[in-house]
């Protein structure tokens, strides 16, 4: 892009602007991106040419949570401080566009992940892009109501969309068996840092092939008349749309199947366009499944390659088994997706068949390498009626990847232990990462700004690793003294941020103790919860002495139809709620549940943290690239021997962190003789937290959900046992530590050394590290 010819057209737009009248945030966004858009294009173009012509990588993903694009993109382009200034002159100012809409394309890690994965692999000229769905309302907006969750369409478009472009040239037609849509492609650019290469991020919208019918509308059926226009809009209106009926299960399944079948479709027209021999796909295609959700793309392939293609079954499943590779994200194996065979039978038969076919292959495959019998069975892709979808990618894929160390040795000792032995060299570890453009560079400029200037240049904005070099500044007084500083400005930045978001004051003096991430019951919101009611507590009664003034903040959505995760984010606005109104413990615990968590608020929250919560239950978490984000701008964590935080220790020194709770290889001894009725019947202060659910201390107005927490903790349910992710037994030990860390915050200098070897000791975690690896040893690209 030619910097000047873009800020001369810039100034010409802004000029007609002002001479407008114009203030509306949105409609600067939107004059500011065509601009940037229209002077890309060429660039871009090119870049499709060029992945098109070499091997590329294709990342299929349900989700890409990309956030706001357009301080990302200046920050790609390099070309902030230009237009801030051109904004300026202009009588604007860059900040105002803080009102514009975050692109409502995720949920929670996963999603991110795969916007991290797509940044980097731009940054690093790697031919990588992505495939995945145009919500139109995204997951939702959400608000809370009395201390409740409730929902409300995200309409992020509702302004236009500038960073996208359609292609109607490339529509595909995407069959069921009880209805045909039609998948019409948004591409959106995903800029590298600091080179021309320009990824792509490929979204598909659902629309009907026929929109309405003129002679129903004119019989009066109005409803009808519309009816294939608002079923065929069903399939990209909302991210995971709820599943707890049948209904909502076809609308997932046909989701999943949507984009896939539309991706693969696209991809081999591309590929005949460019290089002619369908036998030659794997040559030139590889494709990552990010998680279950896009293992239908397997059958489909080979149903593509063998009904329009004519290759013969062996021929298109040796084509499918070198073209993808499958990223598994959990080790709980309720967890792993499954389909009734019926469902698939009713809404893709075509589809079924081949699953059918997949399997019989699996069973000769197995039979060949005399498997046992047994492994044989729980390694089956069909059984109990249900298509076990981890299975089938396992089979079907070249190689499987773990993303944390730890995670990655469950799956081949525990989750997938007898695929393991049959293909050991198909596994592979990759620990996550995250882009140090977004997280640090941009959510961060004042310590951007300090590391760039103490480092000589911003070489680390595109080697992470760099950050090694500042080790030695941590014991430099005035460094150290300089870093809090920042810090104490990005608290204030956020304190000023909830106060005009939330309306609620927070001080910037205390302990920032944030945990930002989807509710469930595994990540442990209620054992934070827990924790504080037990500080609290301590507090009143004198066995808790000089605290440390705390925020403790909150940010997560829950699903729409999980009732204890709900339940849990009402249970800790009540505490909120209880605290606030106790003017001897208000001045030294604040408790903040921010609504409608999402990227925007993260860089702000994350920025900001002291103290990152990472405690999930050891063994349950994959990898979490939170606490990765949290870590690289200073965040101490506290946490569990779980997921990346096991290497994040390795890297920063667990006498820099604060580590509690049982491990992996300790639950295993515990929980089959665990009761934790008998823990709180030997233990007076978990007791008296526990019944605070049941005792009339806070309301869940009416609805019994504190109840069934309750019941949850003490006598289980019929799929899970009591105190499942052992909250219980690891309360102690977690306000142990949390306790150790509010009392080092007082020695600001020591705790400052901390904070500052975390963000030096972060450069593993970049996800350039992680997608140089994936690029070197699954996709075999340059």
């Amino acid at each position: 892009m030619n910097k000047q010819t873009f800020l001369s057209e810039l100034n010409a737009e802004l000029e007609r602007l002002r001479a407008e009248g114009v203030k509306s945030p949105q409609v600067l966004h939107n004059v500011l991106s065509d601009t940037i858009m229209k002077n890309l294009s060429a660039d871009w173009k090119e870049s499709k040419k060029s992945h098109l012509a070499s091997r590329r990588a294709c990342y299929f993903s349900m989700e890409f949570l990309i956030g706001r694009s357009i301080y990302n993109n200046l920050l790609c382009l390099d070309i902030c401080n230009e237009v801030s200034k051109a904004f300026e002159e202009f009588g604007y100012s860059l900040s105002d566009l803080e009102e514009v809409e975050d692109a409502a394309l995720g949920n929670g890690g996963l999603g991110r992940l795969a916007a991290c994965f797509l940044d980097s692999a731009a940054t690093l000229s790697l031919p990588l892009d992505g495939y995945g769905i145009r919500y139109k309302y995204g997951l939702f907006k959400q608000k809370i109501v009395n201390g409740f969750q409730t929902e409300e369409a995200d309409n992020w478009t509702k302004y236009g969309d500038a960073w996208s472009v359609r292609h109607d040239e490339d529509a595909v037609e995407v069959c069921f068996s009880d209805q045909k849509v039609l998948a019409v492609p948004y591409d959106i650019p995903i800029i590298g840092y600091g080179v021309k290469n320009i990824g792509t991020l490929r979204l598909w919208q659902s629309e009907a092939l026929s929109d309405f019918d003129f002679r129903l509308f004119n019989e009066q059926k109005y409803v009808e008349a519309s009816r294939e226009k608002i079923f065929a809009e069903d399939i990209s209106r909302v991210l995971y749309p709820n599943d707890d009926t049948r209904e909502g299960k076809k609308l997932r399944l046909k989701q999943q199947y949507f984009f896939c079948s539309a991706s693969l479709h696209d991809i081999i027209k591309k590929h005949k366009a460019k290089h002619g021999d369908i036998k030659k796909l794997s040559k030139y295609i590889t494709i990552q499944l990010n998680d279950t959700h896009p293992v239908i793309s397997v059958p489909e392939l080979i149903r593509i390659l063998t009904v329009n293609e004519g290759m013969s079954f062996e021929e298109a499943f040796e084509q499918a088994g070198k073209i993808f590779n499958y990223t598994n994200h959990t080790i709980m194996p309720e967890a792993l997706e499954k389909w009734d065979v019926s469902l698939i039978r009713e809404i893709l038969p075509e589809i079924y068949d081949i699953i059918f076919m997949i399997n019989e292959y699996f069973m000769a495959e197995m039979y060949r390498r005399e498997v046992a019998a047994d492994k044989i069975e729980t390694m089956k892709i069909i059984k109990n009626n249900q298509v076990h979808m981890a299975n089938m990618a396992t089979f079907c894929s070249s190689y499987v990847n773990g993303v944390a160390q730890i995670h990655t040795e469950i799956l081949k000792a525990s989750t997938l232990h007898e695929w393991y032995e049959v293909y050991p060299d198909r596994f592979q570890n990759k620990t996550n990462g995250i882009t140090q453009r977004r997280w640090l560079a941009l959510c961060n400029r004042e310590l951007s700004g300090l590391i760039t200037g103490l480092l000589g240049s911003n070489k680390w904005i595109t080697d992470l690793t760099e950050l090694k070099k500042l080790t030695p500044y941590a014991d430099d007084k005035q460094i150290i003294s300089k870093f809090l500083e920042i810090k104490k400005e990005k608290k204030t930045q956020l304190a000023e941020f909830i106060k005009d978001r939330e309306g609620i004051e927070i001080n910037p003096d205390s302990i920032f103790d944030i945990q930002i991430k989807r509710l469930h019951e595994y990540k442990r919101q209620l054992l934070n919860a827990f924790s504080i009611l037990c500080i609290y507590f301590g507090i009143k009664d004198g066995s808790i002495k000089d605290f440390t003034p705390t925020t403790f903040i909150f940010g997560a959505k829950s699903a729409p139809g999980y009732r204890r995760a709900k339940a849990i984010i009402k249970y800790i606005n009540e505490i909120a709620e209880f605290i606030e109104k106790d003017k001897e413990v208000n001045k030294l615990i604040k408790v903040v549940f921010v609504s409608n968590y999402n990227v925007s608020y993260a860089e702000k929250l994350i920025a900001a943290a002291d103290v990152s919560e990472q405690i999930s239950t050891a063994g349950t978490e994959a990898s979490g690239t939170g606490n990765m984000k949290l870590m690289a701008n200073g965040a101490v964590t506290l946490g569990t021997l779980d997921g990346a935080n096991i290497e994040i220790v390795e890297e920063a020194g667990a006498e820099n962190n604060y580590i509690f709770g049982a491990t992996v290889e300790e639950l295993e001894k515990i929980m089959p003789e665990y009761s934790s009725r008998k823990l709180i019947s030997e233990n007076d202060r978990i007791r008296r937290v526990v019944e605070t659910l049941v005792d009339g201390t806070f309301s869940d107005g009416g609805s019994g959900d504190f109840r069934e927490l309750y019941t949850s903790l003490l006598d289980g349910a019929s799929w899970h046992k009591p105190d499942n992710y052992y909250l219980l037994g690891d309360l102690e030990s977690y306000v142990e530590a949390k306790l150790k860390c509010n009392s080092d915050y007082k020695d600001s200098g020591s705790f400052g050394r901390k904070m500052w070897l975390n963000m030096c000791n972060s450069g593993k975690f970049s996800s350039d590290r992680t997608i140089a690896d994936y690029a070197e040893n699954i996709w075999k690209i340059k």
